[in-house]
Protein backbone atom coordinates (compact mmCIF):
# COMPACT_ATOMS: atom_id res chain seq x y z
CA UNK A 1 0.00 0.00 0.00
CA UNK A 2 0.97 3.48 -0.70
CA UNK A 3 2.93 5.11 2.65
CA UNK A 4 2.28 7.79 4.40
CA UNK A 5 4.33 9.83 7.20
CA UNK A 6 1.92 11.94 9.34
CA UNK A 7 3.90 13.77 12.37
CA UNK A 8 1.91 16.15 15.59
CA UNK A 9 3.33 18.66 17.44
CA UNK A 10 3.24 19.13 21.07
CA UNK A 11 0.35 21.59 21.08
CA UNK A 12 -1.81 18.54 18.61
CA UNK A 13 -1.31 16.41 21.00
CA UNK A 14 -1.61 18.50 24.23
CA UNK A 15 -4.62 16.25 26.13
CA UNK A 16 -6.13 13.31 25.44
CA UNK A 17 -8.92 15.16 23.18
CA UNK A 18 -6.49 16.49 21.08
CA UNK A 19 -4.93 12.77 20.61
CA UNK A 20 -7.99 11.58 19.47
CA UNK A 21 -8.17 14.48 17.43
CA UNK A 22 -5.36 13.47 15.84
CA UNK A 23 -5.96 9.66 15.97
CA UNK A 24 -9.24 10.47 13.55
CA UNK A 25 -7.15 12.33 10.98
CA UNK A 26 -4.96 9.20 10.63
CA UNK A 27 -7.70 7.10 10.51
CA UNK A 28 -9.57 8.68 8.00
CA UNK A 29 -6.24 8.41 5.71
CA UNK A 30 -6.02 4.79 6.48
CA UNK A 31 -9.52 4.65 5.27
CA UNK A 32 -8.27 6.13 1.97
CA UNK A 33 -5.76 3.32 1.43
CA UNK A 34 -2.61 4.56 2.78
CA UNK A 35 -0.59 2.68 5.72
CA UNK A 36 0.66 5.50 7.87
CA UNK A 37 3.83 6.24 10.33
CA UNK A 38 2.73 8.41 12.46
CA UNK A 39 5.59 10.89 14.46
CA UNK A 40 4.22 12.44 17.81
CA UNK A 41 5.83 14.90 20.11
CA UNK A 42 5.55 15.09 23.97
CA UNK A 43 2.54 16.84 24.97
CA UNK A 44 2.55 20.46 25.12
CA UNK A 45 4.35 21.69 27.96
CA UNK A 46 6.01 18.10 28.84
CA UNK A 47 9.38 18.51 27.86
CA UNK A 48 9.94 22.15 29.16
CA UNK A 49 8.97 20.08 32.76
CA UNK A 50 11.23 17.44 32.55
CA UNK A 51 14.35 19.20 31.61
CA UNK A 52 12.96 21.02 34.69
CA UNK A 53 13.12 18.03 36.45
CA UNK A 54 16.59 17.53 35.32
CA UNK A 55 18.15 20.83 36.01
CA UNK A 56 16.67 20.56 39.02
CA UNK A 57 17.88 17.14 40.06
CA UNK A 58 21.31 17.61 38.51
CA UNK A 59 22.81 21.42 37.64
CA UNK A 60 25.57 19.94 36.09
CA UNK A 61 23.64 16.43 34.90
CA UNK A 62 25.10 13.44 32.64
CA UNK A 63 24.08 14.44 29.33
CA UNK A 64 22.92 10.23 28.90
CA UNK A 65 20.76 10.42 31.94
CA UNK A 66 19.44 13.53 30.66
CA UNK A 67 18.61 12.28 27.57
CA UNK A 68 16.91 8.97 29.35
CA UNK A 69 14.34 11.33 30.79
CA UNK A 70 13.66 13.60 28.37
CA UNK A 71 13.13 10.92 25.52
CA UNK A 72 10.04 9.92 28.07
CA UNK A 73 7.65 12.66 26.75
CA UNK A 74 7.53 11.18 23.15
CA UNK A 75 6.96 7.29 25.03
CA UNK A 76 4.18 8.21 26.50
CA UNK A 77 2.34 10.06 23.43
CA UNK A 78 3.28 7.57 21.49
CA UNK A 79 1.62 4.94 23.68
CA UNK A 80 -1.51 6.56 24.25
CA UNK A 81 -1.81 7.60 20.24
CA UNK A 82 -1.87 3.43 19.46
CA UNK A 83 -4.17 2.78 22.20
CA UNK A 84 -6.44 5.52 20.66
CA UNK A 85 -6.14 3.94 17.61
CA UNK A 86 -6.90 0.93 18.33
CA UNK A 87 -10.24 2.05 20.42
CA UNK A 88 -10.99 3.45 16.36
CA UNK A 89 -10.57 -0.09 15.11
CA UNK A 90 -7.05 0.60 13.46
CA UNK A 91 -4.42 -2.07 13.95
CA UNK A 92 -2.04 0.24 15.71
CA UNK A 93 1.47 0.08 17.64
CA UNK A 94 3.78 1.91 19.38
CA UNK A 95 7.59 2.45 18.81
CA UNK A 96 10.55 3.94 20.90
CA UNK A 97 13.32 4.76 19.16
CA UNK A 98 15.66 1.68 20.16
CA UNK A 99 12.86 -0.51 19.02
CA UNK A 100 12.97 0.48 15.30
CA UNK A 101 16.02 1.08 15.81
CA UNK A 102 16.84 4.66 14.89
CA UNK A 103 20.69 4.52 14.76
CA UNK A 104 22.08 8.23 15.58
CA UNK A 105 25.45 9.50 16.79
CA UNK A 106 26.38 9.88 20.66
CA UNK A 107 26.46 12.97 20.71
CA UNK A 108 23.96 13.17 23.81
CA UNK A 109 21.23 15.80 23.70
CA UNK A 110 22.28 16.85 19.76
CA UNK A 111 22.49 13.23 17.89
CA UNK A 112 22.26 13.37 14.39
CA UNK A 113 20.46 10.61 12.10
CA UNK A 114 22.94 7.43 11.06
CA UNK A 115 20.21 5.36 9.55
CA UNK A 116 16.66 3.62 9.96
CA UNK A 117 16.35 0.32 8.77
CA UNK A 118 13.17 -0.91 7.67
CA UNK A 119 13.05 -4.34 8.49
CA UNK A 120 11.06 -4.55 11.90
CA UNK A 121 8.25 -2.10 11.25
CA UNK A 122 7.95 -3.82 7.60
CA UNK A 123 7.37 -6.99 8.77
CA UNK A 124 4.53 -5.60 11.06
CA UNK A 125 2.83 -3.77 8.15
CA UNK A 126 3.44 -7.13 6.25
CA UNK A 127 1.24 -8.66 9.27
CA UNK A 128 -1.35 -6.54 9.54
CA UNK A 129 -0.18 -3.46 11.63
CA UNK A 130 -1.60 -0.62 9.29
CA UNK A 131 -0.32 2.60 11.72
CA UNK A 132 3.40 2.67 13.48
CA UNK A 133 3.40 5.32 16.00
CA UNK A 134 6.50 6.20 16.44
CA UNK A 135 8.53 8.43 19.42
CA UNK A 136 10.02 11.66 17.67
CA UNK A 137 12.97 13.07 19.17
CA UNK A 138 14.61 10.08 20.05
CA UNK A 139 17.07 7.51 18.75
CA UNK A 140 19.68 4.62 19.79
CA UNK A 141 23.45 5.98 19.96
CA UNK A 142 26.49 3.63 19.46
CA UNK A 143 26.78 3.80 22.89
CA UNK A 144 23.28 1.52 22.91
CA UNK A 145 21.88 4.46 24.69
CA UNK A 146 19.07 6.47 24.21
CA UNK A 147 19.82 9.73 22.42
CA UNK A 148 17.85 13.03 22.17
CA UNK A 149 17.87 15.11 18.40
CA UNK A 150 17.32 18.34 20.23
CA UNK A 151 14.98 20.82 20.43
CA UNK A 152 11.86 20.12 16.87
CA UNK A 153 13.58 17.27 16.60
CA UNK A 154 10.58 15.43 16.10
CA UNK A 155 10.24 17.04 12.38
CA UNK A 156 13.18 15.74 11.61
CA UNK A 157 12.03 12.69 12.63
CA UNK A 158 9.36 12.77 10.39
CA UNK A 159 11.12 13.63 7.45
CA UNK A 160 13.95 11.06 7.94
CA UNK A 161 11.32 8.42 8.11
CA UNK A 162 9.43 9.44 5.07
CA UNK A 163 13.02 9.71 3.28
CA UNK A 164 14.18 6.02 4.82
CA UNK A 165 10.59 4.75 3.92
CA UNK A 166 10.04 6.26 0.91
CA UNK A 167 6.90 7.71 1.47
CA UNK A 168 4.51 9.83 -0.57
CA UNK A 169 4.43 12.55 1.14
CA UNK A 170 5.24 13.84 4.71
CA UNK A 171 2.54 15.76 6.43
CA UNK A 172 3.44 18.46 9.26
CA UNK A 173 0.71 19.12 11.11
CA UNK A 174 1.01 21.98 13.78
CA UNK A 175 -1.31 24.98 15.27
CA UNK A 176 -1.33 26.86 12.22
CA UNK A 177 -2.39 26.02 8.93
CA UNK A 178 0.54 26.82 6.79
CA UNK A 179 3.38 28.73 5.51
CA UNK A 180 2.59 32.68 5.31
CA UNK A 181 4.14 35.46 3.70
CA UNK A 182 5.40 36.25 7.55
CA UNK A 183 4.21 36.59 10.68
CA UNK A 184 -0.20 37.21 10.58
CA UNK A 185 0.66 38.38 14.23
CA UNK A 186 2.66 41.08 13.06
CA UNK A 187 0.25 42.46 9.96
CA UNK A 188 -3.12 41.60 9.06
CA UNK A 189 -1.78 41.06 5.30
CA UNK A 190 -0.23 38.21 5.79
CA UNK A 191 -1.24 35.59 3.24
CA UNK A 192 -0.62 31.72 3.77
CA UNK A 193 1.49 29.93 0.73
CA UNK A 194 -0.09 27.22 -1.78
CA UNK A 195 3.48 25.88 -2.62
CA UNK A 196 7.19 26.75 -1.56
CA UNK A 197 10.27 25.78 -2.82
CA UNK A 198 12.49 23.67 -0.59
CA UNK A 199 14.93 26.86 -0.58
CA UNK A 200 13.08 29.01 0.20
CA UNK A 201 11.46 26.91 3.18
CA UNK A 202 14.90 26.72 4.52
CA UNK A 203 16.07 30.25 4.24
CA UNK A 204 12.73 31.18 6.22
CA UNK A 205 13.05 28.84 8.79
CA UNK A 206 17.24 29.84 9.51
CA UNK A 207 16.02 33.37 9.79
CA UNK A 208 13.51 33.33 12.22
CA UNK A 209 9.92 31.37 11.28
CA UNK A 210 9.31 28.90 13.45
CA UNK A 211 6.60 26.93 11.31
CA UNK A 212 9.36 23.87 10.45
CA UNK A 213 12.79 23.15 12.26
CA UNK A 214 15.71 23.98 9.58
CA UNK A 215 17.34 20.68 9.93
CA UNK A 216 14.29 19.00 8.79
CA UNK A 217 14.19 21.24 5.53
CA UNK A 218 17.35 20.66 4.76
CA UNK A 219 16.52 16.84 4.75
CA UNK A 220 13.90 17.09 2.93
CA UNK A 221 15.60 19.04 0.22
CA UNK A 222 18.62 16.52 -0.03
CA UNK A 223 15.82 13.64 0.04
CA UNK A 224 13.59 15.19 -2.21
CA UNK A 225 10.58 14.64 0.39
CA UNK A 226 7.56 16.69 -0.24
CA UNK A 227 6.44 17.90 2.58
CA UNK A 228 3.13 19.23 3.91
CA UNK A 229 2.62 21.94 6.62
CA UNK A 230 -1.32 22.12 7.94
CA UNK A 231 -3.72 22.82 11.14
CA UNK A 232 -4.36 19.75 13.80
CA UNK A 233 -7.10 21.62 14.84
CA UNK A 234 -8.57 22.33 10.81
CA UNK A 235 -10.76 19.81 8.97
CA UNK A 236 -8.29 19.32 5.94
CA UNK A 237 -8.27 18.06 2.21
CA UNK A 238 -5.73 17.18 -0.35
CA UNK A 239 -5.51 20.58 -0.96
CA UNK A 240 -5.17 22.24 3.02
CA UNK A 241 -1.92 23.50 3.77
CA UNK A 242 1.26 24.59 2.40
CA UNK A 243 3.23 21.96 -0.10
CA UNK A 244 6.93 22.52 0.52
CA UNK A 245 8.56 21.10 -2.67
CA UNK A 246 11.21 21.10 -5.45
CA UNK A 247 11.29 24.39 -7.34
CA UNK A 248 10.37 22.39 -10.44
CA UNK A 249 6.66 21.59 -8.60
CA UNK A 250 5.95 26.27 -8.97
CA UNK A 251 5.15 27.14 -11.87
CA UNK A 252 5.93 30.67 -11.66
CA UNK A 253 7.69 32.14 -8.45
CA UNK A 254 6.91 35.94 -7.04
CA UNK A 255 10.31 37.78 -6.45
CA UNK A 256 10.03 37.31 -2.92
CA UNK A 257 8.07 34.49 -1.02
CA UNK A 258 8.38 36.27 2.55
CA UNK A 259 9.74 38.31 5.31
CA UNK A 260 11.11 36.77 8.18
CA UNK A 261 12.36 38.52 11.25
CA UNK A 262 15.32 37.66 14.13
CA UNK A 263 14.25 39.53 17.13
CA UNK A 264 16.81 38.52 19.97
CA UNK A 265 20.01 39.61 17.68
CA UNK A 266 23.10 41.57 18.85
CA UNK A 267 25.86 43.26 17.00
CA UNK A 268 29.39 43.16 18.52
CA UNK A 269 32.30 45.38 16.92
CA UNK A 270 36.45 44.88 17.43
CA UNK A 271 37.51 48.01 16.94
CA UNK A 272 41.30 48.86 15.14
CA UNK A 273 41.90 45.12 14.63
CA UNK A 274 45.19 44.82 12.78
CA UNK A 275 44.42 44.23 8.92
CA UNK A 276 46.62 41.37 8.04
CA UNK A 277 45.77 37.73 6.45
CA UNK A 278 44.69 35.36 9.11
CA UNK A 279 42.89 38.22 11.38
CA UNK A 280 39.41 36.82 10.75
CA UNK A 281 40.26 33.29 11.66
CA UNK A 282 42.06 34.47 14.88
CA UNK A 283 39.05 35.99 15.73
CA UNK A 284 36.07 33.75 14.20
CA UNK A 285 37.93 30.42 15.60
CA UNK A 286 37.84 31.11 19.36
CA UNK A 287 33.83 32.21 18.95
CA UNK A 288 33.13 29.02 16.89
CA UNK A 289 34.81 26.87 20.10
CA UNK A 290 32.65 28.82 22.35
CA UNK A 291 29.27 27.89 20.53
CA UNK A 292 28.75 31.39 19.24
CA UNK A 293 26.34 30.88 16.35
CA UNK A 294 27.93 33.90 14.35
CA UNK A 295 25.62 34.96 11.55
CA UNK A 296 26.14 38.50 9.40
CA UNK A 297 29.78 39.70 9.03
CA UNK A 298 31.22 43.07 8.18
CA UNK A 299 34.80 44.40 7.65
CA UNK A 300 35.15 47.87 7.23
CA UNK A 301 37.80 50.95 7.20
CA UNK A 302 38.25 51.63 10.95
CA UNK A 303 36.46 54.79 12.08
CA UNK A 304 39.98 55.45 14.46
CA UNK A 305 42.89 57.72 12.92
CA UNK A 306 45.66 55.01 10.61
CA UNK A 307 47.76 57.67 12.36
CA UNK A 308 47.71 56.20 15.97
CA UNK A 309 48.90 53.22 14.64
CA UNK A 310 51.44 51.56 12.94
CA UNK A 311 50.02 49.87 10.03
CA UNK A 312 46.64 48.93 8.94
CA UNK A 313 44.02 48.68 11.12
CA UNK A 314 40.32 47.47 10.42
CA UNK A 315 36.77 47.35 12.12
CA UNK A 316 35.38 43.88 12.35
CA UNK A 317 31.44 43.59 12.65
CA UNK A 318 29.31 40.38 13.44
CA UNK A 319 26.15 39.56 14.54
CA UNK A 320 25.41 36.46 17.04
CA UNK A 321 22.19 35.75 19.22
CA UNK A 322 21.32 38.27 22.40
CA UNK A 323 21.90 35.27 24.58
CA UNK A 324 25.39 33.94 22.97
CA UNK A 325 26.61 38.08 23.72
CA UNK A 326 28.88 37.07 27.07
CA UNK A 327 30.74 33.63 25.29
CA UNK A 328 31.15 36.04 22.52
CA UNK A 329 32.53 38.43 24.61
CA UNK A 330 34.93 36.00 26.99
CA UNK A 331 36.21 34.48 23.84
CA UNK A 332 37.27 37.49 22.55
CA UNK A 333 38.88 38.65 25.68
CA UNK A 334 40.89 35.42 26.38
CA UNK A 335 41.75 36.06 22.57
CA UNK A 336 42.87 39.13 22.83
CA UNK A 337 45.05 38.00 26.54
CA UNK A 338 46.49 35.17 24.63
CA UNK A 339 48.04 37.57 22.02
CA UNK A 340 45.87 36.23 19.29
CA UNK A 341 44.18 39.53 18.48
CA UNK A 342 44.23 42.91 19.00
CA UNK A 343 41.64 45.59 19.32
CA UNK A 344 41.57 49.29 21.26
CA UNK A 345 37.28 48.25 22.25
CA UNK A 346 34.77 46.02 21.99
CA UNK A 347 31.33 47.58 21.58
CA UNK A 348 28.22 45.49 21.78
CA UNK A 349 24.57 46.83 20.51
CA UNK A 350 22.07 44.36 22.23
CA UNK A 351 19.42 46.33 20.94
CA UNK A 352 18.84 45.12 16.95
CA UNK A 353 17.10 42.73 15.02
CA UNK A 354 17.31 41.01 11.46
CA UNK A 355 14.74 41.61 9.11
CA UNK A 356 14.92 39.48 5.57
CA UNK A 357 13.26 38.89 2.37
CA UNK A 358 13.89 35.41 0.88
CA UNK A 359 12.28 34.57 -2.79
CA UNK A 360 14.04 32.15 -5.56
CA UNK A 361 12.46 35.20 -8.16
CA UNK A 362 15.24 37.10 -7.09
CA UNK A 363 17.83 34.97 -9.16
CA UNK A 364 15.81 36.35 -12.62
CA UNK A 365 15.16 39.72 -11.16
CA UNK A 366 17.44 42.60 -10.46
CA UNK A 367 16.72 46.00 -8.55
CA UNK A 368 15.28 43.63 -5.11
CA UNK A 369 17.46 45.13 -2.85
CA UNK A 370 17.08 48.70 -4.31
CA UNK A 371 13.26 48.17 -4.03
CA UNK A 372 14.12 46.54 -0.22
CA UNK A 373 16.40 49.57 0.76
CA UNK A 374 13.89 52.25 -0.40
CA UNK A 375 11.04 50.70 1.63
CA UNK A 376 13.06 51.09 4.64
CA UNK A 377 14.09 54.49 3.77
CA UNK A 378 10.76 55.72 3.21
CA UNK A 379 9.77 54.91 6.70
CA UNK A 380 13.22 56.74 8.27
CA UNK A 381 14.35 53.03 9.37
CA UNK A 382 18.47 53.04 9.26
CA UNK A 383 20.30 49.61 8.05
CA UNK A 384 23.64 48.63 10.13
CA UNK A 385 24.44 45.97 8.42
CA UNK A 386 23.81 43.90 5.11
CA UNK A 387 24.15 40.59 3.96
CA UNK A 388 22.90 38.85 0.94
CA UNK A 389 22.74 35.43 -0.74
CA UNK A 390 21.16 34.15 -4.26
CA UNK A 391 17.71 34.31 -2.77
CA UNK A 392 18.11 36.35 0.72
CA UNK A 393 18.88 39.64 1.61
CA UNK A 394 18.99 40.63 5.18
CA UNK A 395 19.31 43.66 7.00
CA UNK A 396 20.31 44.55 11.10
CA UNK A 397 18.06 47.23 12.09
CA UNK A 398 16.94 48.72 15.70
CA UNK A 399 14.63 46.32 17.14
CA UNK A 400 12.37 49.55 17.92
CA UNK A 401 11.51 49.35 14.12
CA UNK A 402 11.29 45.23 13.58
CA UNK A 403 7.25 45.13 12.87
CA UNK A 404 7.27 48.70 11.26
CA UNK A 405 9.89 47.31 8.92
CA UNK A 406 8.21 44.08 8.26
CA UNK A 407 5.11 45.88 7.31
CA UNK A 408 6.82 47.92 4.95
CA UNK A 409 8.34 45.20 2.97
CA UNK A 410 5.52 43.25 2.98
CA UNK A 411 3.63 46.03 1.33
CA UNK A 412 6.74 47.14 -0.97
CA UNK A 413 6.73 43.52 -2.61
CA UNK A 414 3.00 42.97 -2.80
CA UNK A 415 2.69 40.00 -0.88
CA UNK A 416 -0.91 40.47 0.31
CA UNK A 417 -1.44 39.12 -3.04
CA UNK A 418 0.03 35.73 -2.59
Amino acid sequence: MPLLVMKFGGTSVADLDRIRNAALKVQREVERGYDVIVIVSAMSGKTNELVGWVEATSPLFDAREYDAVVASGENVTAGLMALTLQELGVPARSWQGWQVPINTTSQHSSARFVSIPRDNIDQKFAEGMRVAVVAGFQGLGSDNRITTLGRGGSDTTAVAFAAAFGAERCDIYTDVDGVYTTDPRITSKARKLDKIAFEEMLELASLGAKVLQTRSVELAMRYKVRLRVLSSFEDTDETSGTLVCDEDEIMESKVVSGVAYSREEAKITLVTVEDRPGISAAIFAPLAEAGVNVDMIVQNISERDYEDHPGAVTDMTFSCPVNQVARAKKAMEEAKAAGHIAYDDLVVDTEVCKVSVVGIGMRSHAGVAARMFKALADENINIKVISTSEIKISVLIDRKYMELAVQALHDAFELERA
